[in-house]
Order: structure tokens, then C-alpha cells, then sequence
């Protein structure tokens, strides 16, 4: 418990920021509605059409691109802080899984997959 206490301090900070932010809103904010505020927008450009218009699968494969080499690379971080202690043994394995990572990034290069039209 005593080791937890930092970290329950931290939790019960954020949270005490969080919830004074929202009543200070709550409070604080106007309240006038009008067509303006309540048309929907996105990316500040009026919307058009219907929400069910198909989105490109593009727009995914890149998501998941973006995604799986993000946590690649989160892999690094932790890597780094041990670099010493692993040795020749830990940078032959980092070698192994650079060249894996760099592999699938040069084919999704090559295969077009990184393009956005």
C-alpha cells in the first residue's frame, strides 16, 4: 500500500482536475442553442451527405498500418533502457526484429499500400 500511495495521489489529482474542468463548464459556459451551433460539423467543414456513405478500406489499411508499426517501435523504448545489461545476445534480437519490421514496411511500400489518393 505504501508503494501505491504515489500513484493513488496522481489518479485522485487527474481526477479532481477532470471532474473541476467539466463543472466549471457546466457552469460557466453559455447555454444558447441556436441552428449554427447545433449543425453538425466535421474537421470544421459542413457535413454532406448521409452517415452511411461506405468509407474506403484504404483509410483502414492505413489505420492498421499506423497501428502495428506504432506498437513496433513502442517496443524500442524499453529495449533502450536494458540496452547495457542484454548484451551482444539483446542486439542480435533487436537486429532480428528491425529487419522484420523493415521488411514489412518495404512491402507495404511496394505494394502501394502507404499511397493515400
Amino acid at each position: 500500500m505504501y508503494g501505491l500511495a504515489p500513484l493513488i495521489v496522481m489518479v485522485l489529482l487527474a481526477g479532481g482536475i477532470a471532474g473541476l474542468f467539466i463543472v466549471c463548464s457546466a457552469v460557466l459556459g453559455p447555454r444558447k442553442r441556436s441552428p449554427v451551433k447545433d449543425t453538425p460539423f466535421e474537421c470544421g467543414l459542413p457535413s454532406e451527405g448521409t452517415v452511411r456513405n461506405p468509407v474506403p478500406v484504404r483509410f483502414y489499411l492505413m489505420a492498421l498500418l499506423f497501428i502495428l508499426f506504432d506498437v513496433e517501435l513502442a517496443f524500442l523504448f524499453p529495449w533502450a533502457v536494458v540496452f547495457r545489461n542484454l548484451g551482444v545476445f539483446g542486439f542480435l534480437e533487436m537486429l532480428v526484429f528491425f529487419v522484420v519490421v523493415g521488411a514489412g514496411f518495404v512491402y507495404a511500400w511496394k505494394i502501394g499500400a502507404l499511397e493515400w489518393e
